[in-house]
């Protein structure tokens, strides 16, 4: 097919179609825009008269398309949910639990950090001093936990893992360690590959503490866990496999 003969089978766009395309476009290229001026300049310094000045427009023009810059940060707060949740995704894909799956699904983490450094921080640091995430961006992010719960919960009930702490605390501990290997990755060695390097290197080691504690039968899970297993000796081992 050639140009003429697919410009003539293009669809013809309203006036109204056009200029909610051309809207669209706009809020993109501020978007864009904004992404730029983070990752160059920090995520707090956020400055919609640079925003403005890199697509061409008055700085008072920007309130057209997001009515204040706490608008703009929940714009790209909820782009960076939706893009961390397609690595998140790929971590989890079939809702069965495994220890690679938990392993693919820390080092997604990292490299959605190593390759969206300003979103990530948007999203799971504190940069925005007053920033609150609006009910939609915030419904985006529970239905990322509600996954990781419903795998969880599975591997739960099917005995692949055994827990002496609920659900979501164990959940709360994957993500604490996940997120604190990338932070210290991201603080430290920014360029390296994620996976790789003083805390990136740590994945496979942080994957074993987990399946030593929560496997069934793991030769290093008896005596490891809550409260219940402070005891010393024989006992011990036997409260474990109650």
């Amino acid at each position: 097919m050639n140009s003429e003969s697919a410009a003539d089978t293009a669809p013809v766009l309203s006036p109204k179609e056009r200029r909610q395309r051309n809207r669209e476009e706009m809020q993109r290229a501020i978007l864009d825009a904004a992404r730029a001026v983070m990752r160059e300049q920090g995520v707090a310094a956020l400055s919609l008269r640079e925003v403005a000045r890199r697509v061409k427009m008055q700085a008072p023009s920007l309130y057209a398309y997001f009515p204040s810059k706490i608008a703009l940060y929940d714009a790209l707060f909820l782009e960076g949910i939706r893009t961390y949740a397609s690595y998140h995704g790929s971590a989890i894909a079939g809702d069965t639990f495994s220890w690679d799956m938990l392993h693919t699904w820390i080092e997604m983490y990292m490299r959605f950090a190593h390759e969206h450094p300003d979103l990530y921080q948007l999203c799971f640091e504190r940069p925005v001093p007053g920033f609150v995430p609006s009910d939609e961006s915030m419904a985006e992010s529970r239905r990322l936990l509600a996954g990781s719960d419903e795998v969880l919960a599975g591997a739960v009930a099917s005995g692949e893992i055994r827990l002496d702490l609920a659900n979501n605390q164990a959940r709360d501990l994957v993500i604490a360690m996940m997120h604190g290997l990338t932070s210290q990755h991201m603080a430290n060695e920014p360029h390296l590959p994620f996976g790789s390097g003083r805390y990136g290197s740590l994945i496979p080691a942080a994957v074993a503490l987990f399946r030593a504690a929560w496997e069934p039968g793991h030769p290093a899970a008896a005596g490891v866990g809550g409260p219940d297993h402070r005891e010393s000796g024989s006992s011990a081992g036997k409260e474990v496999g109650r």
